[in-house]
C-alpha cells in the first residue's frame, strides 16, 4: 500500500467538493484503477500462446495465458462513491499473485502496478486540479 501524506488536508477537501465535483472525480478513480487492470491484462497476454504450443511462464514473471480465464477475469469495481479497485478473481489468480506451497509465484498485479505508477500520479495530478477548478476531465 502506498504511503499517503496530507490525509487530513486531503478528506477537508473531500468533504467540500460540490456533486460535480465528486462526480469528476468519480470517473477518474475509476479510470485510474482501470489503467492498472489493463496493464496486468496485457502483461498476461504478451506473448502468450495458447493450446498444445502453450508454454507455462517462469517463475516470478507474469503468467501467461492459455485459456484466457485469468486474463478475462481482470477488471475495475468502483467500491464506493470515491473509491475503486482493481480485481483478479480468477480462482487461482492469487496463488499465481503470491505462490504457495506448490507453486512460484508469477505476479501480475503488483508489476503492473508499478509499471503505471507514474502514469496514474500525473494523471491524477492533473484531473484533481482541473477538479477543483471547477472542469471536466
Amino acid at each position: 500500500m502506498a504511503k499517503f501524506t496530507g490525509r487530513d488536508a486531503h478528506l477537508k477537501r473531500l468533504r467540500n467538493m460540490t456533486l460535480g465535483m465528486r462526480k469528476e472525480a468519480s470517473k477518474l478513480i475509476y479510470t485510474l484503477a482501470d489503467m492498472h487492470a489493463i496493464e496486468a491484462a496485457i502483461s498476461i497476454t504478451t506473448g502468450a500462446v495458447s493450446g498444445k504450443n502453450h508454454v507455462a511462464s517462469k517463475p516470478f514473471e507474469a503468467p501467461n495465458s492459455d485459456t484466457h480465464v485469468l486474463d478475462r477475469s481482470v477488471h475495475v469495481e468502483k467500491t464506493g462513491p470515491l473509491t475503486a479497485q482493481s480485481i483478479a478473481d480468477a480462482p487461482y489468480a492469487v496463488r499465481l499473485e503470491f505462490g504457495d506451497d506448490k507453486i512460484v509465484e508469477r505476479p501480475f498485479m503488483r508489476p503492473a502496478a508499478t509499471k503505471v505508477k507514474k502514469a496514474v500520479d500525473k494523471l491524477a495530478k492533473a484531473g484533481v486540479r482541473r477538479i477543483n477548478r471547477g472542469g471536466k476531465l
